[in-house]
């Protein structure tokens, strides 16, 4: 017990900080808890690796709101979440927006729970029939929201062109410095594609106050949206090579995220947290990875399903008190100039990408930050730049393309 508390601590730490510094993973922090692996084992016993690794990823699912709401920065995870998370701090409810993240999270835990045991039950009989259909069922759901949109051509246009840019970049990983090949590159593509351009395209005034009022969603709608989240989640992290991204792209078929900002918001966070705790139940009933932190936890000794569960619910406990509290300091940034700060963000996101990457990487970013203003040019979701995780997907599913 003692050796899981403490991998479990360890993990919220760790998730904290890839959670708060933006163009930072949980998988980038489970390589490092890796390199430990022997110091950990010896000094906690094996499970606390194993309790470090699942720890950190539910608690970055949480605190990853923090950059995208405040910052404007996206992951991989939360591309679509930052439009309307920013645009409530825009208005000065930063913080709700927060909240409202973090309880669409812990509300995900709860559903997660009995839909873990579901999937150790069906999912091993039930998988060689859904790996055919996978490219299938992401093509008609690209099909539903083009012809859902005010404008098909124009959808069509930017969800195909943001797609050529998808492919091309992931084709093209290997550039990317340090090796870190596609999980390098999407930083830039989707900061590209959804951060700079809303900073850019932000008023230059002074950041207005942020002020807590209360949450402005019903209790119904709390617990109908977490169930679409989870729902959401549980099929991303049933399916191989679907990503949290694609679970959002479908969520906002369902839920317009430009006229239900709020019920979005949660409904993406509870898919993001339900991904992490599906995806450890696929790893456990299939032996297959989906995410980088799976894939680290499968080169460990596994501890016992249960123990990664209860390290999994402690971390989202303290992963909620944790973001709501540095949500509550929300005011200080009333304090900022708007314009500033717009400025410090793009340069940041410039110079992490060069980091990460190398000049690719500032090739992708600038790429994918002249496709970025299309949607506002042409008055199109932007939504429909999703292609670029989509597309990739789908065709690597029905083996068009291989990366």
């Amino acid at each position: 017990m003692w050796s899981l508390l403490a991998g479990t601590l360890l993990g919220v730490a760790i998730g904290s900080v890839s959670g708060l510094v933006p163009g930072v993973h949980a998988n980038t922090m489970a390589s490092v808890l890796l390199g430990a692996e022997a110091i950990l084992a010896s000094a906690f016993g094996p499970e606390a690796l194993g309790a470090a690794l699942f720890g950190a990823l539910v608690t970055h699912t949480f605190l990853d709101i923090i950059p995208s709401t405040f910052l404007g920065i996206p992951d991989a995870d939360t591309a679509l979440a930052v439009l309307p998370a920013h645009a409530l701090c825009l208005e000065g409810r930063g913080e709700e927006a927060v909240r409202i993240s973090a309880l669409g999270s812990a509300m995900a835990v709860v559903v997660s729970l009995p839909l873990t045991l579901a999937f150790l039950l069906l999912l091993p009989p039930l998988q060689p029939f859904l790996d055919l259909w996978i490219g299938v069922l992401i093509l008609a759901v690209a099909g539903l929201l083009v012809i859902d949109a005010e404008s098909p051509p124009l959808a069509l246009a930017v969800f195909a062109a943001s797609g050529i840019l998808g492919l091309f970049t992931l084709a093209h990983s290997y550039l990317a410095w340090h090796g870190l090949g596609s999980s390098a590159v999407l930083m830039p593509l989707l900061s590209g594609l959804f951060g700079i351009p809303t900073l850019l395209l932000a008023g230059r005034g002074g950041a207005p106050s942020q002020q807590f009022t209360g949450l402005a969603i019903g209790k119904k709608g709390i617990a109908l949206q977490s169930l679409l989240g989870s729902a959401a989640g549980a099929v991303v992290g049933w399916l191989p090579g679907l990503s949290t991204a694609t679970a959002n792209a479908v969520l906002a078929s369902a839920i317009r995220y430009e006229g239900d900002r709020r019920g979005y918001l949660l409904a993406a966070s509870a898919s993001n947290t339900a991904n992490a705790f599906l995806g450890l139940a696929a790893l456990y009933a299939l032996s297959r990875t989906r995410n980088g932190v799976m894939a680290a936890l499968a080169l460990t000794e596994l501890p016992p399903f249960t123990s990664l569960l209860l390290a999994g619910c402690l971390a989202a406990c303290a992963a909620y008190l944790i973001t709501i509290r540095l949500g509550a300091s929300a005011a200080r940034f009333s304090v900022l100039r708007s314009a500033h700060v717009q400025a410090g963000v793009i340069a940041f996101v410039t110079l992490l990408s060069l980091l990460l990457c190398g000049p690719f990487g500032l090739l992708v970013l600038a790429l994918s930050t002249a496709l970025g203003v299309v949607p506002h040019l042409l008055n199109v979701p932007r939504l429909f730049c999703m292609g670029a995780v989509m597309v990739p997907v789908m065709l690597l599913s029905l083996g068009v393309v291989g990366f």
